[in-house]
């Protein structure tokens, strides 16, 4: 069954384009001419990366989650239906196009989680956010690239340095931790983690439920 291009759009930041396609039910994002990003028929990993990075919070009172990548939503279902009544979710987009998938076609595979009053989605670079808000969050998410070295963005490479990692130590609340999702297992990466003051563990997801490809999730918390 052939692919068809829905809609392309650009990607701030760098030359690549993004692209929706759908073939048959299932719909998929991916850098046009380039790899597949995500898809409505794998998101296995993307559903425990939300649930483990807000696993605990349910029962604490005035819960604020961060998730860099908006993606196909499934990542911040996962966490609204993790979190309580009165959590507060900052979804980080940096392309506006992505925000408007998710309000159209893609919104219903997710259990249109842009419709929940606890969320709100801001068309921006993470990164600025993790710049400007000082212990402000008791969760970080980010699924902003396949991984350390599979970037979408070249400029992304600051979020996995260790200046990047000292500004999500300092963002997260005492206490709190970040989750961030790879397509594969990075030594070096997870040195740097410690090396900021993290309490590292790395857990082993299938991109479909029980089968697939092995994803990475870096559960790091701040000690």
């Amino acid at each position: 069954m052939r692919l068809i291009n829905l809609h392309t759009a650009s990607i701030p930041g760098a030359s690549d384009e993004l692209g929706l396609y759908q073939r048959g039910a299932d719909y998929f994002i991916k850098i046009v001419g380039g790899p597949e990003l995500m898809s409505t028929r794998a998101h296995a990993s993307e559903d425990a990366l939300g649930s483990i990075a807000c696993k605990g919070l349910r029962g604490k009172p005035g819960t604020r989650v961060l998730i860099g990548g908006l993606g196909m939503g499934f990542t911040s279902s996962a966490a609204l239906k993790t979190l309580g009544v009165d959590a507060e979710v900052v979804v980080a987009e940096i392309v506006p196009a992505v925000v408007e998938w998710n309000r159209g076609a893609l919104g219903e595979f997710a259990g249109r989680p842009l419709d929940d009053p606890r969320m709100q989605v801001q068309v921006v670079d993470v990164a600025v956010l993790l710049r400007k808000e000082p212990a402000a969050f008791d969760a970080i998410v980010l699924d902003v690239d396949n991984g350390p070295e599979g970037l979408t963005r070249a400029s992304n490479q600051w979020l996995y340095s260790k200046s990047g990692l000292r500004a999500v130590f300092n963002t997260l609340r005492p206490g709190g931790a970040v989750a961030i999702w790879s397509a594969g297992p990075d030594k070096a990466f997870m040195k740097r983690l410690r090396a900021v003051g993290f309490v590292v563990e790395q857990i082993t997801v299938r991109a479909h439920a029980g089968k697939g490809a092995r994803h990475v999730i870096w559960m790091a918390r701040r000690g």
